[in-house]
């Protein structure tokens, strides 16, 4: 698989470690960001070619932050993943209303992070 930029956005320090250390295994260049408004505001600067955003932080949520994404016309397109630690039909429809292009259940694997970057990068 080709490296590509990857941001993750998550309060959790334990899943921006896990996340970060795995990607970093598949070869990617990461960035992590505590919650909604530091990945805005590293959007620009980072250039991410993928995106993880947690559902659930405070001050600016996931989906919050999938909407600005998907507003930004340079970045409307690219793939940004929800990760939740909820496993409902509820949440995974909010995410796809927000303009999310996928939904993760937390924990997640390497092979979990691998699958949907394949299933959803144009390489």
């Amino acid at each position: 698989m080709k490296s590509i930029r990857v941001m993750v956005i998550d309060d959790s320090r334990t899943i921006r470690t896990a996340a970060e250390e795995s990607l970093r295994s598949l070869g990617h260049e990461v960035l992590t960001c505590t919650d909604g408004f530091n990945g805005i505001s590293h959007l620009i600067s980072f250039k991410p070619d993928f995106v993880f955003v947690d559902m659930e932080m405070p001050r600016m949520d996931g989906l919050q932050s999938v909407r600005l994404i998907r507003a930004n016309s340079e970045y409307s397109n690219i793939p940004v993943v929800m990760l939740s630690s909820k496993d409902g039909i509820f949440d995974l429809a909010l995410a796809q209303n927000a303009g999310a292009t996928d939904y993760i259940v937390k924990p997640f694997s390497t092979d979990d992070l691998r699958g949907v970057i394949e299933k959803h990068h144009k390489h």
